[in-house]
């Protein structure tokens, strides 16, 4: 069965129980001020843009394009279900972030992620995501890793 990505309300039973999951994944490898975690309230604020991974109607998958207000956005709660890896659905999403990105018109897509996550690390290095120091609101942290990708709109 395809998998849909859509931008949908982050407030469903189903979302929250996902992010119920990666907070806990991420308590469970960082102490809470190395946790830099967007609650459902934030999610819904304008120059949020959150999706959604599908399949039969399940939630697999979530991810936020966070509009930073200078030509820049951030990725927020990125994360997929466990029980669905495997299907590749980081690389799908990171794809609808970027294609969300270059309609909004930004010039580079930003993340903070922690160094005991390498899948996450690959997935955004294989994406073209480079190594950068901490950008607002962030201070330097031993478990942070900073990356940004450089957006080049299609001719």
């Amino acid at each position: 069965m395809p998998v849909t990505i859509t931008k949908e309300p982050p407030r469903q039973p189903e979302v929250i129980r996902l992010l119920n999951l990666s907070d806990t994944y991420m308590a469970s490898l960082y102490p809470a001020e190395s946790n830099h975690l967007l609650d459902v309230a934030s999610l819904e604020k304008p120059g949020v843009h959150f999706f959604v991974a599908r399949r039969q109607g399940q939630v697999l998958g979530c991810a936020a394009l966070v509009e930073a207000g200078d030509g820049t956005a951030e990725i927020k709660r990125m994360f997929v279900d466990p029980q669905a890896r495997g299907l590749s659905l980081g690389r799908a999403l990171l794809a609808i972030l970027e294609t969300q990105a270059l309609t909004l018109g930004l010039t580079a897509i930003r993340l903070e992620t922690g160094i005991s996550q390498p899948e996450a690390i690959g997935l955004y290095r294989k994406a073209g995501f480079a190594d950068i120091e901490p950008f607002s609101p962030y201070l330097p942290d031993p478990l942070s890793l900073f990356m940004e990708k450089r957006l080049v709109p299609a001719a």
